[in-house]
């Protein structure tokens, strides 16, 4: 061990016992200086200033093993503490606490600052981020409903000629009335005049930005956006009292409004547009079914006529054989009335129940009619390039009025629907033993067949070639 030594000059405080020389301490400045030509030796854990005295340390849990050298190494640094603090008076104990409780309320202080001044930076930002406002969206609400597109189109015409009015009449951005420049009233009306058609340059170009960039989820953060415009306007024209006409500022809000309903409208309409041609494209397709199926009875009706007459005319004909062939036309002629019934009952249909496990994954069905003679071409049509995998069929039932047992399943799993703004996406939350379970309370003996699993082949083989070709 070296030899420790520790000449203490006049007015310096005397060490405490167990101090050890350090490369890193160094005198207070408070103290008094040291004669010249003194010699001391500097200490190796010696008492820092009050507010960055070292606190006891922290008992650490732990298991067994190892808690006997953990607790030995703590009850050391403890007992060397305790040592330090009894090599300190209790004036400078005091002075130390009195130290830390201040620099404590200072960080409180300044904490309190800091949030302070983040909440008013957070006020004067505008929220603009798609993503976010798309998460706030929700389900958009009109703020001035009207019938159709074309309504709002009339009255946004409306509004836009209002704006150009009021603006030509100069109660879009107005400013002081008593202004002089050089002590002329005239040049002082000239130059507010100026600045006001330049602040009104400045304010209808960010509403014209905003009416172009108008999505209906970004409405309230255009509208604060203008709002911000107009207040810069207010602190530049300060001194002239320039400042946006709370008039013509309500009417561009307004427009703003008007362009997001008008938008939101568009969309829906075009979406019901885009249904009311799939619904057409459905009835032709089941048009032309009925029509080849009607075309395929009637010739081959024609077919038997011609052979039952032709027995008929050679007279050797047995008479099981024309009772055949009569029991056969027969067959074709119900046949054909059921196809013209069909035809005509525009409700009757197949309810049809379909999953995707590969594109929308477990307990998601679709729930869905058709018309068709073969419903399974309308399945094998919802399976085209849209989606990965092919549709499975759990279900097809056949009904006299599939319009309205579609509509029942609908409302039961109402709740569940994955799309609960576009009604027309039949998609919903299920299993297919759930489905299964409400079909035969709803439609009972007219369910003959259901399948629960999915065999979902071309996603079952997609993922074992996966597995198969990944490194192992």
């Amino acid at each position: 061990m070296p030899e420790y030594r520790f000449n203490c000059p006049p007015g310096w405080p005397v060490p405490p016992p167990g101090w050890k020389p350090s490369r890193e301490w160094k005198p207070d400045p408070s103290w008094p200086p040291a004669p010249a030509g003194w010699e001391f030796w500097v200490l190796e854990e010696t008492p820092a200033p009050a507010a960055s005295v070292r606190q006891p340390p922290e008992r650490k849990g732990g298991g067994l093993f190892g808690g006997k050298k953990r607790l030995e190494e703590e009850n050391s640094e403890l007992r060397l503490w305790v040592e330090r603090l009894g090599g300190m008076d209790a004036m400078r104990i005091a002075a130390m606490t009195e130290a830390l409780h201040v620099e404590h309320a200072g960080l409180q202080v300044a904490i309190s600052d800091a949030t302070r001044r983040l909440r008013e930076m957070e006020a004067r930002v505008v929220q603009t981020e798609e993503t976010v406002l798309l998460q706030e969206m929700g389900v958009y609400e009109y703020r001035h409903p009207l019938s159709d597109a074309v309504a709002y189109k009339d009255r946004l015409s409306e509004v836009k000629a209002s704006i150009k009015q009021m603006a030509r009449e100069g109660r879009a951005v107005v400013g002081a009335t008593n202004w002089q420049v050089n002590g002329s009233v005239a040049e002082g009306r000239k130059m507010v005049r100026d600045f006001s058609k330049l602040m009104l340059r400045a304010y209808n170009a960010e509403a014209d930005n905003c009416v172009r960039t108008m999505r209906p989820y970004k409405l309230q953060s255009a509208i604060d956006r203008l709002e911000k415009a107009v207040e810069t306007i207010v602190k530049l024209g300060r001194t002239m009292n320039i400042h946006v006409h709370s008039d013509y500022h309500r009417t561009r809000i307004h427009e703003l409004e008007l362009t997001a309903d008008y938008l939101a409208k568009q969309e829906e309409e075009k979406e019901l547009i885009r249904a009311q041609r799939e619904q057409q494209r459905e009835e032709e397709a089941a048009r032309r079914e009925f029509e080849r199926e009607k075309a395929r009875l009637r010739k081959e009706e024609a077919h038997y006529r011609a052979a039952l007459a032709k027995l008929l005319k050679n007279g050797a004909a047995s008479a099981e054989s024309v009772d055949e062939l009569k029991a056969k036309l027969e067959e074709v002629g119900v046949a054909v009335a059921d196809v013209e019934a069909r035809e005509a009952n525009i409700r009757a249909g197949y309810v049809y129940v379909i999953s995707n496990l590969g594109a929308f994954g477990d307990n998601v069905v679709k729930i869905g009619m058709t018309r068709r003679l073969e419903p399974e071409d309308r399945v094998r049509e919802l399976g085209d390039a849209s989606v990965p995998f092919r549709f499975d069929t759990h279900a097809l039932i056949f009904s006299e009025d599939a319009v309205e047992l579609e509509a029942r399943l609908h409302a039961e799993l109402s709740d569940r629907r994955l799309n609960k703004v576009n009604l027309r996406r039949e998609f919903f939350h299920a299993t297919p033993a759930e489905v299964r379970d409400l079909l035969q309370k709803i439609a009972g003996q007219h369910l003959l067949e259901y399948r629960d699993t999915a065999e979902a082949l071309e996603w079952r083989q997609s993922v074992g070639a996966l597995q198969n070709s990944s490194p192992t």
